[in-house]
């Protein structure tokens, strides 16, 4: 660990407690110390510079979303893996310069973090709750680490005219505010946010999206389980057949016995002993009952489609919207994970750039990506049999800079013959 790391780590803790959030002074205080005799009962609804919430909250969409839905936990981990794999490259005066500042910090946001962990880290929450919260950290003069901040700790701040104006963030040692700068020009926090329709301040979250078809996913799936629970079939009927009436007892006693003896997977193909004027009669399943595990497919395809994974790429039956999985798995990096990437490019580099001398930019090295290595591959070989366009025309093509060392002699013999 770095020593300006744990130095600074220290320092900071040092200094949590003098910038918790000063606790407001409620209308019934106010009241009371302006001379009326007595306390005033009277309630503030809504004080100024008070922190804007989540309408849905984060726990629920955690729990009963990602952690206990395979549908979402699959979706989200298929797309935070696939968009951290993707490298970005640094670029200055449209170069690339692999040993920049901000190269490290991506590769490296935290010493004991790599940047595929970060940013795996990264679009998990904002596919989870709609929002990113990432903290600069510096040290002498720099900025020297990047962090992620879990989205339900934090609340956005607003001032009397409801624009925000900085963030709270819920710490072991209260709430702390944080609405300065890293460094000259870096506010010390980044919220990138998914686009909400109805909110000022808070992304949208796809679970929230989802939130139906997760409600149907999961109640089929705990219908199922308690059917197998009960043997794998519903439960039947006793029919007290002499005519008469069980007393209280009686009957007390026999559902008591079902219950313990013959509920159950561990009970299953136990023979039942019934006593005289005792007969059972065994149900099954009707068609329409046996229709859960067709709304259970379709549910899934819901939560897929809000979380934009082809159906194809889950296994998930009933669907062959795609010709092929190739075909399913290329459109899943260009509309899903390429615009997660690309956001989070933009976003990065305009909340970074002041701390560096020069212009900065991030890029998408898509070489490196396999789903696109068939589509690449085939316009190098176009371009290679371009005989109009100078090399550095077919580099700028390919999103490569012009090269270093003056024209190529293609370029020098095609200005010789003219």
């Amino acid at each position: 660990m770095p020593e300006w790391w744990s130095r600074l780590r220290a320092d900071r803790s040092a200094a949590d407690d003098a910038r918790v959030e000063p606790t407001a002074t409620t209308a019934t205080e106010a009241k009371a110390a302006g001379g009326f005799g007595g306390p005033v009962q009277l309630a503030a609804l809504k004080e100024l510079g008070q922190g804007a919430w989540g309408p849905r909250g984060y726990h629920a969409f955690a729990r009963d979303g990602m952690i206990r839905n395979a549908v979402v936990y699959r979706c989200v981990r298929l797309i935070s893996e696939a968009a951290a794999s993707v490298p970005l490259r640094t670029y200055v005066d449209n170069r690339h310069v692999a040993d920049h500042p901000l190269a490290d910090l991506i590769r490296a946001p935290e010493p004991a973090t790599s940047g595929t962990d970060f940013f795996e880290a990264w679009y998990g929450y904002l596919l989870v709750s709609g929002n990113v919260f990432a903290q600069a950290v510096a040290a002498g003069g720099q900025v020297r680490a990047l962090n992620l901040i879990r989205p339900d700790r934090m609340r956005v701040r607003t001032d009397a005219g409801g624009w925000a104006d900085g963030f709270t963030c819920e710490t072991a040692r209260g709430p702390k505010v944080l609405d300065g700068d890293a460094v000259d020009g870096v506010r010390e926090i980044l919220h990138v946010r998914l686009f909400h329709p109805s909110d000022d301040h808070y992304g949208l979250s796809p679970i929230e999206a989802a939130a139906t078809a997760i409600d149907i996913h999961n109640g089929a799936s705990r219908w199922n389980k308690a059917l197998l629970d009960n043997a794998a079939r519903p439960s039947g009927a006793l029919v007290y057949s002499t005519g008469g009436h069980m007393t209280d007892t009686q009957f007390d006693r026999l559902k008591s016995e079902l219950e313990e003896n013959f509920q159950g997977a561990r009970n299953a193909g136990r023979p039942l002993l019934l006593e005289g004027g005792l007969d059972w009669k065994a149900m099954s399943l009707s068609p329409r009952d046996m229709d859960f595990i067709a709304a259970k497919n379709a549910a899934a395809r819901e939560i897929a489609l809000a979380l934009g994974v082809p159906p194809m790429l889950l296994g998930i039956p009933g669907d062959n919207t795609y010709s092929n999985y190739q075909e399913a798995h290329r459109n899943f990096w260009r509309q899903t994970v390429l615009p997660l990437v690309q956001r989070t490019a933009h976003a990065l580099e305009g909340w970074l750039n002041p701390a560096f001398a020069q212009q900065v930019s991030l890029r998408l090295d898509l070489d490196a990506i396999e789903a696109f290595r068939s589509e690449r591959d085939a316009l190098w070989t176009r371009l290679e049999q371009t005989s109009f366009l100078t090399d550095d025309e077919k580099r700028a093509a390919v999103g490569y800079a012009p090269r270093a060392d003056g024209p190529s002699r293609s370029d020098a013999s095609t200005a010789e013959a003219n």
